[in-house]
């Protein structure tokens, strides 16, 4: 076996031969048979092989090799092969570190357990806050390799929020309405995760007008990741109705609103020839009764025996027209004319709300009437002075309602004529319309 020589001044080893030497006074002094030429190797949590030139029981000789592993779980930090040198030392350290994964990063809404902390086969079990769910795995191991396994769940909001709406509500219409106004208060929502929560409206307006009949009002919330809620309820108006209030006979209803609903007022209207007994109006009622009696159209009762021209017309004011006829006697041509074109229009002048006074002849043979009834020489007399209407000749006077003279006719008039005139400017819109309905008849 050869030997080794140490120079101190260069710093360096050389080999110089295999036979001479020159030893330093601290060199060590080599010798490959001492078994513990360097300290025995060890390695917590870990394992070392050596192999050693002098065979296996020799494990710190000289030239020793040792290869150093770590236990499962370990990992090795430093030299993986270690040497016995000249020198008594080693030719490295090493040592096992327990194995450790990343730490994990938190996940938003969510936390984590782990059974041993971020060490090798520790398992980490994740849970999400109230409202939210796993989307994922629900737990990773760090593996033998430093790394965990799987990948990083998430935190969903998968809970709906929740809603509640008022209760259905019943409201009565208005007197003389078909609707009535109805307010609640808007519902709240809650939900779990989302304190901010968009909720909708799906129908009418609260504190608006609704029409008779049953609504139905929708309320929809949605919360930041689109889950939904909904409630509903009703509301429905009730129209209280009276009967249908019959006409009466030779009469008809003007009536307001709808006709028969609560605060609805129907005025009796008579046809031309005839007059109200009764009250003008009735009401329906609350408890769905119309107030006062029924009322009948009776025929016009002309009383002619008056002694006044104010007390005559008093009784047609308002309800007739009038169409005064004057002739200088009754074989007058241009009144037998007129009189054939009255008596052939008379069902028109009805409807049109006319009646006919005749004026004939002179004192002491003039007479007046009103189809059969005669009329007294004092009212003939005022209605001649109050209308300016002459004895000699031919001439026929139209008044309206109020009294007025509205028109003279100094010739016969047919009677198309006379109901255009009469159409046109003596009719108010609702005889316009009775009118129209009664024309065919």
């Amino acid at each position: 076996m050869s030997d080794l020589v140490f120079s101190a001044a260069s710093g360096t080893t050389g080999y110089d031969s295999y036979n001479d030497f020159v030893e330093e006074h601290y060199a060590p002094q080599l010798d490959y048979k001492n078994p513990h030429w360097c300290h025995s190797p060890g390695l917590t949590n870990g394992e070392v092989t050596c192999h050693s030139p002098q065979g296996g029981a020799h494990r710190s000789t000289l030239g020793t090799r040792c290869e150093m592993s770590c236990d499962q779980g370990y990992r090795l930090l430093g030299k993986s092969s270690i040497q016995c040198l000249a020198s008594r030392r080693w030719s490295g350290t090493a040592y096992c570190r327990r194995m450790r994964c990343h730490v994990l990063p938190l996940i938003p809404h969510g936390r984590y357990t782990c059974t041993n902390g971020f060490m090798v086969d520790s398992r980490c079990d994740f849970t999400c806050d109230p409202g939210y769910r796993i989307e994922g795995q629900h737990s990773r191991t760090c593996e033998r390799k430093g790394s965990w396994s799987g990948a990083q769940p998430d935190c969903q909001d998968t809970d709906p929020p929740k809603i509640k709406c008022p209760p259905s509500r019943l409201k009565v219409a208005e007197p003389g309405k078909l609707t009535a106004m109805v307010t609640w208060d808007p519902p709240t929502a809650t939900d779990t995760a989302d304190k901010s929560l968009d909720v909708i409206l799906v129908g009418q307006e609260p504190g608006t007008d609704f029409k008779e009949g049953a609504s139905i009002i929708r309320y929809k919330v949605y919360d930041q990741a689109r889950n939904r809620a909904a409630c509903k309820f009703i509301v429905r108006v009730e129209v209280r109705r009276c009967s249908d209030l019959p006409p009466p006979l030779h009469g008809y209803l003007t009536c307001s609103s709808d006709g028969n609903n609560y605060g609805a007022t129907c005025e009796y209207q008579c046809e031309g020839g005839y007059e109200r007994r009764g009250l003008s109006s009735r009401v329906c009622q609350f408890n769905r009764n119309w107030g006062g009696d029924p009322v009948e159209c009776v025929p016009m009762e002309i009383k002619s025996d008056v002694k006044t021209v104010s007390a005559l017309l008093d009784q047609f004011y308002e309800k007739r027209r009038l169409l005064i006829m004057s002739a200088p006697n009754i074989s007058d041509p241009d009144y037998q004319l007129q009189n054939i074109m009255i008596q052939k229009s008379d069902c028109g002048l009805d409807l049109r709300h006319v009646s006919v006074i005749e004026l004939l002849g002179s004192p002491p043979r003039e007479t007046g009437r009103i189809k059969e009834s005669l009329l007294s020489d004092e009212v003939i007399e005022g209605l001649r002075q109050a209308f300016r209407i002459s004895r000699y000749y031919f001439s026929m006077l139209l008044l309206d309602k109020l009294g007025m003279d509205r028109e003279r006719f100094i010739t016969p008039m047919a009677s198309d004529e006379l109901f255009s005139y009469i159409d046109s400017f003596l009719l108010d819109e609702e005889e316009r319309e009775r009118l129209e309905l009664h024309r065919d008849f």
